[in-house]
Formats: structure tokens, C-alpha cells, sequence
């Protein structure tokens, strides 16, 4: 068994690693190389292996960087499935669109130049109908199901707690009669974090592929950062100036709108400052992207649960308005009054964003808070090293916005909790490849679980390919494997589920006793009676099953 770095090996985006057998070829991401230039030319070239050769692809979640490729693979051949969460493939579908659109717009723009130049048009990466085609190969599934993907490989997906849907793979794979156990990391990120679960705990692997974006340092607390955030718009709105935060259209901007609705409801020291302060999020894609996360309520945390089931909707306030025209975008940057613009992107290389840099970032009154990771090359990363002049469509614009990057927000675990997360395998791995990352960062991370777990780590330096021993692998014959998959904490944890269902249907009863009456709008009611249809189905099947005969234990 081999395992092939194909991308994210030299930096922290084209997530593309590539899982070959006798008999099988598997793909953990196909993303999209972000930033300057020399990143972006990486996407065009051929990939370093043969996409009809390849079986399936198993991937980690719906970030540009780890998927942005596949409508590419696609286009050069591939007809496998791509198994992702369910929750994954519904942001796959607004992803995968939106990026296509773009590639066929940047490709006319850089063609009109070509033109006028007396060159070639420019054929862009991929196109929306590609990205369309893609999406019929979504194989989608559910956080914790073990699924056979072939004779012999099997998964689960786990929640990595980085955006929704986003998840960590375990991979069991046999060869020869001996079985080996892969996981891949993804994207992990922060714990007690509002909306997504903290990062699973995997007990036990052979081979660890891992992330290691923030290898080297630590954020701040997020209190502070919230703190800092709530300080930041007070002072920049009480001057008259535009509130500007460059933001991931997933995982970021709904993390914020989660945040200032806390802001609205629980600062009444500020009620009438903020009572006037709207916030938009001037971005149809970070728009599609909520109404994706309001529908799938099933994977948050246990305090977002909750503010569901009693009633109120954690990501929607009064104050909060969302733009999907160019009309209401170009309208808000001749509101002079205070405000906050939520935009994508959040390295601010494309996008609307842009354009609100371009009107805000001359004017000493406005600020502008960077919550993301800014990648090397791009203009976020420029701004937050302190850069003074920018040059935006063609005009060049002098910084004298004030500009914040609050760290705390970022959506993937710092160092600390990249430890934490390695170190909580209870059998020290065969072998842990470290990716997904500058070089600096692999490499003092490698040196941290070097001397404190006293791991070998293989920091990955390039696209390179190791043999993986298969020799030296748990080999688990059919009795240890099933001990292995109903120890006393598997039981305990589908008990606990069933338990927390229970509650959960019985404070979801009570709010509907509330609400079921004659004002109902017919269009509601159509959706809880599809809704109600699928978990009658669904608890008449758990009944059977739990009450079936276990035919494996008895003998015969």
C-alpha cells in the first residue's frame, strides 16, 4: 500500500492525497490551489495520476482547498463516487457552482485582455455546467456510519468540528489477508467553539495523515476575540465609520452572526447603539451557505440545540440583513451611515469584498477585522502585515482604515489543540504524515510531538510518495475486530443518542403543541409533515432493529 501527497504538501491549500493497493486507488481531497499567482497556475496542470484510474474519492469537507478540484477530475475522467457528509454534499452543491462561475467570468475577463492583446482567449479551470456534472458522483452519508466503499475498504466519517460537515476519516483497508487502519485528520478545528461539536477523539490508527496549519502558534481566547470584536465595531461605528470583515462564506460568517446575535440580545448597556447598527452579509453564496446550515441543525453543538428547541433561531436577528443583488451590494457602499458588511472572500483574492476594501479602506473612520487564516500572496495577508498602498481594480487605494486580524475566531485548532487531538491515541500510530501546513509549521510541530509523545513524524515537504508496511500493521482476526467494535463506550455513546433523541422529541412535541394551530401557513406545515413522514420511517426501523434476533450470537 502506498500513499501519494499530490497537493497541500508545500503549503496549506490543494488538499490531495492519493491511497493506492493491489487492487484499489482511493483519493482524500481533490482541492483547489488558493493564493498568488504561482498557486493559482498549480491548478492547471496535469494531475500526477490517471482521475479514470481512480476509484472513489473520500472527502473531508467543502472548502475550496479540499474540494475545488473535483468538477477538474471530472471533466479529465472520473466516474467514481465521492463520499462526503451529508451535510458536506448540501455545501458541495452551493461550493462547487459558485466556484465554476467564477472560473467562467475570470476566464472572460482575461480573455477580453487576451484580445486586445492579439492573444488566444483563456479557457477557464472548470465551468458551472462541470460543476454540475460533479455533483451527480455526491455519494452523501451520515457522521458515524461505517460504510463499505469496496471489497476491502471501509469508513467513517467523524465530526472534525471545522466547518459544517466537516469530518475526519477513518479507513480501514486489507491487502494480502492483513488489515491496516488509516485516518485523516481533514481540517480539525477549535474546541468549545459556538454552533459546530468539538473535534472527535480518534482512539487508535496505524497511519495518521494530519493538518498542521497552525502547527506552530496559538490563537487567543475567543472571549477575548469577542470582546475585542464588540470593542472594535462601538468604536468604529461611534466615529461614523463602516465595520469591514473579510469572511469565509462557510463556518466564519455564520459563526459571527451567531456571535452578534448574542451581542443584540445580551449587551442592553448598548441597546441603543446597537439597535440602530445593521449588519449585512453581502454575499449570495455566505446567504445559500446559512439557509444550508439552518437545515442541518442536526450536527450542531448542544448550545445551539438548545436555543433550537426553545424556540429561537441562532442565526437570524432583526438587525441582520443579507444582500443577494449587485444592485443592494453596490447600494451599501453609498449608505454613509455606520454599519457592518460581512463579505466574501476571506483572503479577499475575489469577490464582493473587494469592492467594499475599495470604498472603506481610504477612510481613517472604517475598520477592517480579519477572522480568518490569510495564506501567503494573497491581499488579506498583505493588509494584516501592514501594507499602505493596495492597488484594486486598476486604482491605487491608500490604507488608512484601521486593521485588526482577530486570530481567536479562526476555524482551525491551533497548536494546542492539534496536540491535544494527536496526543489523545491511546497506542502510539506506526506512522504520522504531517501536511497541510507552511514548512516552518510542519516542522515545529513534527519537533513538539517528536518530544513530548516521542512520535517519528514524516513532515511532508513536497508531493512525495511513501510505502505504507503493511507488515508492521494491526492485523485483527474476525473475534478481535468485533470486541474492538462494541466496547463498553460504543455502547454507552448509542445509548446516550437514543436517550438525548428522546428529549429532544419531547421538548420538540411541546413547541409544536404551541404553534400547530390554525394560524399555521401551509407551506410549514407541508415541511413538519415531510419531516414527521421521514422519522416515522425512520423509528419504525430502529424498533425493528434493535429488537431483531442477533443471529451472530446464536449457535447453531
Amino acid at each position: 500500500m502506498k500513499i501519494k501527497f499530490c497537493g497541500a504538501s508545500s503549503g496549506v491549500t490543494g488538499s490531495c492525497h492519493l491511497l493506492t493497493t493491489g487492487n484499489h486507488k482511493v483519493l482524500l481531497d481533490c482541492g483547489q490551489f488558493q493564493g498568488g499567482k504561482a498557486q493559482e497556475a498549480l491548478n492547471f496542470e496535469p494531475f500526477p495520476f490517471e482521475p479514470s484510474e481512480i476509484e472513489c474519492v473520500i472527502l473531508s469537507h467543502a472548502h475550496i482547498d479540499h474540494c475545488g478540484r473535483l468538477p477538474l477530475l471530472v471533466k479529465r475522467g472520473f466516474t467514481g463516487k465521492i463520499y462526503c457528509t451529508d451535510a458536506t454534499g448540501d455545501l458541495l452543491d452551493v461550493m462547487l457552482k459558485d466556484s465554476g462561475f467564477i472560473h467562467e467570468k475570470d476566464a472572460e475577463w482575461k480573455s477580453k485582455r487576451a484580445a486586445r492583446a492579439g492573444k488566444p482567449p483563456v479557457e477557464p479551470l472548470y465551468t458551472y455546467k462541470d460543476a454540475c456534472e460533479a455533483l451527480k458522483y455526491v455519494e452523501p452519508i451520515l457522521y458515524d456510519q461505517q460504510i463499505q466503499i469496496n471489497d476491502d475498504m471501509k469508513i467513517v466519517f467523524n465530526d472534525a468540528g471545522h466547518i459544517l460537515g466537516s469530518a475526519i476519516t477513518e479507513l480501514w483497508v486489507k491487502e494480502d489477508d492483513k488489515e491496516s487502519k488509516i485516518v485523516f485528520s481533514g481540517d480539525l478545528g477549535m474546541v468549545n467553539r459556538p454552533i459546530l461539536r468539538d473535534p472527535t477523539i480518534i482512539k487508535k490508527a496505524d497511519y495518521v495523515i494530519m493538518e498542521t496549519t497552525y502547527g506552530n502558534r496559538n490563537h487567543p481566547q475567543n472571549a477575548t476575540s469577542i470582546k475585542q470584536l464588540l470593542d472594535i465595531v462601538l468604536k468604529t461605528t461611534r466615529r461614523g465609520g463602516t465595520v469591514v470583515i473579510p469572511s469565509f462564506a462557510v463556518g466564519r460568517t455564520q459563526e459571527l452572526i451567531f456571535e452578534f446575535n448574542k451581542f443584540y440580545e445580551e449587551h442592553s448597556d448598548y441597546k441603543d447603539e446597537l439597535d440602530k447598527l445593521m449588519v449585512y452579509v453581502d454575499s449570495p453564496m455566505a446567504t445559500t451557505a446559512t439557509e444550508v446550515f439552518r437545515k442541518n441543525a442536526q450536527v450542531f453543538d448542544e448550545e445551539t440545540r438548545d436555543y433550537i428547541l426553545r424556540g429561537d433561531n441562532p442565526l437570524d436577528f432583526k438587525n441582520l440583513r443579507f444582500t443577494r443583488s449587485t444592485a443592494e451590494s453596490q447600494a451599501l457602499n453609498f449608505d454613509k451611515s455606520p454599519k457592518i458588511i460581512i463579505s466574501a472572500s476571506g483572503m479577499c483574492e475575489a469577490g464582493r469584498i473587494r469592492h467594499h476594501l475599495k470604498h472603506n479602506l481610504w477612510d481613517a473612520r472604517s475598520s477592517v477585522i480579519f477572522v480568518g487564516y490569510q495564506a501567503e500572496g494573497t491581499l488579506g495577508k498583505i493588509l494584516v502585515e501592514g501594507t499602505k498602498d493596495v492597488t484594486l481594480f486598476g486604482e491605487e487605494v491608500h490604507v488608512n482604515a484601521e486593521i485588526y486580524n482577530l486570530e481567536g475566531f479562526s476555524g482551525h485548532a491551533d497548536q494546542n489543540g492539534l496536540f491535544a487531538w494527536i496526543a489523545g491515541f491511546r497506542q502510539k500510530p506506526k506512522q504520522v504524515f504531517l501536511v497541510h501546513g507552511e514548512e516552518q509549521s510542519k516542522i515545529d510541530f513534527g519537533k513538539l510531538i517528536h518530544d513530548k509523545l516521542a512520535y517519528e513524524p514524516v513532515v511532508v515537504l513536497g508531493n512525495s510518495e511513501y510505502e505504507l508496511d503493511m507488515n508492521t500493521a494491526t492485523i485483527l482476526n474476525k473475534e478481535q475486530a468485533e470486541a474492538d467494535a462494541i466496547s463498553d463506550e460504543e455502547i454507552h455513546d448509542v445509548r446516550s443518542k437514543i436517550s438525548g433523541i428522546h428529549n429532544d422529541i419531547e421538548n420538540i412535541l411541546y413547541n409544536a403543541d404551541l404553534v400547530m394551530g390554525r394560524n399555521i401557513s401551509p407551506e410549514k406545515l407541508i415541511r413538519i409533515n415531510n419531516i414527521v413522514q421521514e422519522l416515522e420511517k425512520a423509528t419504525i426501523n430502529l424498533g425493528s432493529t434493535v429488537t431483531e434476533e442477533d443471529r451472530s450470537s446464536v449457535q447453531v
